[in-house]
């Protein structure tokens, strides 16, 4: 049984791949806040350099204060946590990586969440991009494949006090019928295409945010917005390299 892995990316645009923070190297700076509006600016400036292909050239107020506040150094190994706020992914074991920050900001911001919204996420991962959501929706489901990345999630959740994530074990294909519907879809690895059971999972009016395309070649990441007949509208944003997302049945 392969996992639904989360994200192993390059982000490009245009050929050029977006530009992040320095990767850090010596003594652990312990002064996370510091650091972490370090990597905030690194963010920002990412979005700002590419506002005509994202369609906006800020970050809302809700998810700036999500990424200034959640620690993302508590999400990935202890060995890495020198490099926690560099804007870049970082391995977290069993072959999978904590997302670069900046797609995190921005596949958030493609979801056009409010703060009473209910949504799903299929690939937990480490349970930085559920925090995120978490700081800025009511509830968030989150959906993994890999056992023992579910645990080390389900604690570090605890341990910050989400009591608005809950931490499913799963095949994310499948998304979470009994909770659904949803009002929006995140999906952290590329499927060749979107499952039809996580769009008859989200509401009309939602959104679902996906990298879909075949592995080791172009992907894309897309915004679907369901419409009240049921039929979504599809809009290509940019185009990016995930690693695959598989079922447990393969």
């Amino acid at each position: 049984m392969k996992a639904l892995s989360n994200v192993l990316f390059l982000m490009i645009v245009g050929g050029i791949i977006l530009s992040g923070a320095t990767l850090s190297s010596g003594v652990e700076d312990t002064n996370w806040s510091v650091r972490r509006m370090g990597m905030l600016s690194s963010i920002e400036a990412d979005v700002v350099r590419h506002k005509n292909v994202l369609g906006f050239a800020r970050l809302t107020p809700g998810v700036r204060h999500a990424l200034a506040k959640v620690p993302r150094h508590l999400f990935v190994p202890e060995k890495f946590r020198v490099r926690a706020y560099d804007n870049a992914p970082l391995p977290i074991g069993h072959q999978q990586t904590i997302s670069q920050p900046t797609i995190v900001a921005l596949m958030t911001e493609l979801m056009a969440v409010t703060h009473g919204d209910t949504v799903l996420e299929v690939g937990t991962g480490s349970g930085y991009q559920a925090a995120i959501l978490a700081e800025v929706v009511s509830h968030v489901h989150t959906i993994e494949i890999i056992p023992q990345l579910v645990d080390s999630a389900r604690k570090v959740l605890a341990d910050q006090l989400y009591h608005n994530i809950t931490v499913h074990e799963g095949d994310g294909y499948a998304g979470l019928p009994d909770c659904a519907p949803f009002d929006a879809i995140i999906v952290t690895a590329a499927p060749p295409e979107i499952p039809q059971a996580l769009l008859d999972q989200l509401k009309p009016g939602g959104r679902l945010v996906a990298p879909v395309g075949p592995v080791n070649a172009t992907q894309w990441l897309k915004v679907w917005v369901k419409q009240q007949n049921g039929s979504c509208n599809i809009r290509e944003i940019i185009p990016v390299r995930f690693v695959p997302m598989v079922s447990g049945g393969i």
